[in-house]
C-alpha cells in the first residue's frame, strides 16, 4: 500500500472514532500531517490512538505512529511544513544536539487532531539503552534532569534510558526507561518515589497498576526543577483482565476505535502529578511485532 493510501486509511479511522466520541476534528489540522509524514507508514506501525481524562485533555485525541525510518528526523519535516512554529529555545534544538552525540535507532512523531503537532519521539537500540549521566550533558536538555540525577541513581534508572520524547507544544522532555527494576513497581517502592519527588501518595488503583507495569517515564521542563509527572502503564489484549476498573470516558473510547486487523492491543497507564492522577489509554490501529509500547 502507498504512503498515500495508508494516509488516507488513517485518516478515516481516525474520524471514525473522533465522530463516535464527539470530539471535533478538523481535517486542515490532521491532513496536513497525515500527508506530510504519508511515506513513513511504509515503515512503522500505521497508528496508534490515545485518549486521556483530565480536564487538560478533554475533547482532543492524540496520534502516535513509531518507528520513523533511522536517518530521517521528523523534526525538519514538520518544520518545513509548517506544522510547527520554528522556534529559538532550547526545545527546538534538542533533538539535533541528541542526534549528535547518541546513536539512534529510530523516530516518532504524535500529534493531536485539536491540537496538532505535538512531539517527536528518539529512540535507542533495546541493547544499548542510554545513561542519564550522558544526556544530561547536552546543552539544550533542561538543567531539571541533571537537578534529580540522585533520584535516578538511587533508584537503578541512570543507565536505563530507552527513548526520549521531545514536546514542543508544552515545552516539556519525557525519558522513557526500560528494564526498569522490579522492585521499582512494588507498591512501597511507588509511595517512596513519589515522595521524594514532592508529588502526591498514590491512590490504590495507582498501586494495583504497577504490580504489572513494564516501563515508566517521567516529565522536566525548562521552567522548574522537579519532576513534573511519574508515569507508568499495562499492556493487555483484555482490559477486562486488569486489577483496576477502566475510566468510563476510556472505557468509550476503547469501544469507539476501529481496527485495521484482527489482534487488539492496549496500553493503560496512570500519571502522578502534583493536582493529582489521570488515566491514559492507548490502541493500536494496526499492530507489528516488535513494535514498541507507550504510554
Amino acid at each position: 500500500m502507498s504512503g498515500n493510501s495508508e494516509a488516507a486509511e488513517i485518516y478515516s479511522a481516525v474520524t471514525e472514532t473522533v465522530r463516535l466520541l464527539g470530539i471535533a476534528c478538523s481535517r486542515d489540522k490532521v491532513w496536513p500531517i497525515l500527508s506530510a509524514y504519508g511515506e513513513a507508514f511504509t515503515h512503522a506501525m500505521p497508528l496508534a490512538l490515545r485518549m486521556a481524562t483530565g480536564p487538560q485533555h478533554a475533547g482532543d485525541l492524540d496520534c502516535r505512529f513509531i518507528t520513523y525510518p533511522k536517518g530521517q528526523n521528523p523534526y525538519p519535516l514538520a518544520l518545513s511544513k509548517g506544522l510547527t512554529p520554528k522556534t529559538s529555545h532550547p526545545v527546538g534544538a534538542l533533538l539535533s544536539d541528541i542526534e549528535e552525540r547518541f546513536p539512534i535507532d529510530g523516530y516518532g512523531i504524535d500529534f493531536g487532531v485539536v491540537s496538532g503537532f505535538t512531539k517527536v519521539y528518539v529512540g535507542f537500540a533495546p541493547e544499548d539503552l542510554q545513561k542519564l549521566s550522558n544526556l544530561s550533558e547536552i546543552p539544550a536538555v533542561p538543567s531539571s534532569l541533571a537537578d534529580n540525577t540522585d533520584f535516578f541513581v538511587r533508584h537503578g534508572l541512570d543507565d536505563k534510558i530507552a527513548f526520549v520524547a521531545i514536546d514542543y507544544l508544552h515545552r516539556t522532555v519525557n525519558l522513557y526507561f526500560n528494564d526498569v527494576p522490579a522492585a521499582c513497581f512494588e507498591a512501597e517502592a511507588i509511595r517512596l518515589m513519589l515522595r521524594e519527588i514532592g508529588l502526591p501518595e498514590p491512590s490504590e488503583q495507582m498501586l494495583g497498576l504497577g504490580g504489572q507495569a513494564f516501563g515508566l517515564y517521567v516529565t522536566l521542563s525548562w521552567d522548574s526543577p522537579v519532576i513534573e509527572r511519574f508515569c507508568f502503564g499495562v499492556t493487555t489484549t483484555d482490559l477486562a483482565s486488569l486489577p483496576v476498573p477502566i475510566e468510563p470516558q476510556l472505557e468509550k473510547f476503547a469501544q469507539s476505535v476501529p481496527y485495521g486487523d484482527a489482534d487488539r492491543k492496549f496500553v493503560y497507564g496512570v500519571a502522578a502529578t502534583a493536582v493529582g492522577e489521570y488515566y491514559k489509554l492507548e490502541t493500536h490501529y494496526k499492530w507489528n511485532p516488535g513494535t514498541v509500547a507507550f504510554i
